[in-house]
């Protein structure tokens, strides 16, 4: 019986190491998506992406309520803020446009782009 309860004891520790140590290798595995991807990739694969995006922002909007985090901890607000006003299309033709007018800066990632080219010049406009 003793040994029954030490098995119990252990099987959540057992999961828990289990999940921390393949969470870790499918982070490692995730590849960063730069203009090359992007510039390669068909219309529905590049909405799919933004949409992945949004959804991540959307999750990290809805989960801070109504105190969101400041910017100093979080970039969540400031991509809100600095992409008002864009839709899907609207910010996934600003990154073919800027794709193609630097066809030196392919290997910059597209979350990269978005940030510098849209968010940043998006927060310095008038609220």
């Amino acid at each position: 019986m003793a040994m029954k309860l030490q098995w119990r004891a252990l099987m959540p520790v057992a999961c828990i190491a289990l999940a921390v140590v393949s969470g870790s290798v499918r982070a490692q595995e995730v590849p960063l998506v730069t203009g090359e991807h992007w510039t390669k990739s068909p219309e529905q694969a590049k909405k799919a992406y933004l949409v992945g995006i949004a959804n991540v922002i959307q999750i990290e909007t809805a989960y801070a309520g109504a105190t969101p985090p400041p910017d100093t901890q979080s970039v969540v607000p400031r991509f809100v803020r600095g992409l008002k006003g864009h839709t899907l299309d609207s910010v996934r033709e600003g990154l073919d446009r800027w794709y193609a007018a630097h066809p030196d800066q392919l290997q910059r990632p597209v979350i990269e782009t978005i940030w510098f080219e849209m968010v940043v010049p998006g927060l310095q406009k008038p609220r």
